[in-house]
Formats: structure tokens, C-alpha cells, sequence
């Protein structure tokens, strides 16, 4: 059932849902997430290793997460808002690939599925990007032509 692509976030748990309750027993799978707490300035950043039980939560890498924080440690750090993948929040690089975490299905396979802040990025904390810079440059966008060449 996850394999199914749709860009509805809501639709999609609905979807996990009735898969869970076919489901057998627990689905664990293993998320490796970058750590980094500038509140701690002699500790170096790292990677952390999570097992998750997909079987119970939905099947993005967002309701992943959002397990991980609110099952195993409420201090991982990251950014969510419309879990529709139209506000950008959840940007991060999965498996090497910069994604929306709530539009990336989590993988079924067996291989540990590593998670990392957006590149070229500074980093504020664990997977939570600077957006300082995006912003500066995102005010100079001018939406619509000037009005002098249009008749």
C-alpha cells in the first residue's frame, strides 16, 4: 500500500492505517539521524541510530520521525508544518536525496535509512536549517512583471 503515490498526506495515513491493522506483527526499521546541539559546544556532530516499528505509525518519513521525538527522545530536532508537502518545512536529505519528509514514503527495505539536514546549509540544530539566507534572498523576488513593458 505504500507504494501507492499520493499527494495527500491525510489520504496516505488513511491508507497506512488499514495496512497496519492487515498487518502480522511489528515492521521495525532503522533511521541513523544527524545530531547536533550547538548548546554543546565540545561535542562534536553525529549520527544517531533509531528502530522504529513502521507497522505503528504512518507511512512517511515525517510520521517517522515525529515517533522517534515523541517514543524515544524528545529532543530531536526538526521542522514540520502542513504535512501536505506544500510549505517546504520538512526539507532534509534522505538517503542522499534532498526530499520533503512528508512526501517520502519510508523505505521497505532492510538497509538503515540515514537522515541529514539540508546540504550548504548552516546547521541551527540536529535537522533544522538556517534560513536566514533564503529569506534575505527570497525578498528580492519580484512575483509579477513590471508594469511598463505590458500594454
Amino acid at each position: 500500500m505504500n507504494s501507492v503515490l499520493c499527494f495527500s498526506t491525510r489520504y496516505a495515513c488513511v491508507i497506512g492505517q488499514t495496512a497496519r491493522y492487515a498487518s502480522t506483527g511489528p515492521v521495525m526499521k532503522k533511521f541513523s539521524i544527524y545530531r547536533y546541539n550547538p548548546d554543546k559546544p565540545d561535542q562534536k556532530p553525529y549520527m544517531q541510530t533509531f528502530e522504529v516499528d513502521t507497522s505503528d505509525c504512518g507511512p512517511m518519513m515525517l510520521d517517522a520521525l515525529i515517533k522517534i521525538k515523541s517514543d524515544q527522545d524528545p529532543t530531536l530536532t526538526f521542522r514540520r508544518s502542513c504535512r501536505e508537502g506544500i510549505c517546504g518545512s520538512c526539507s532534509m536529505n534522505i538517503n542522499g536525496r534532498n526530499r520533503l519528509a512528508c512526501l517520502c514514503a519510508i523505505p521497505k527495505d532492510n538497509k538503515v535509512t540515514k537522515i541529514y539536514p539540508l546540504p550548504h546549509m548552516y546547521v541551527v540544530k540536529d535537522l533544522v536549517p538556517d534560513m536566514a539566507n533564503f529569506y534575505a534572498q527570497y525578498r528580492w523576488i519580484e512575483p509579477l512583471p513590471e508594469e511598463e513593458g505590458i500594454q
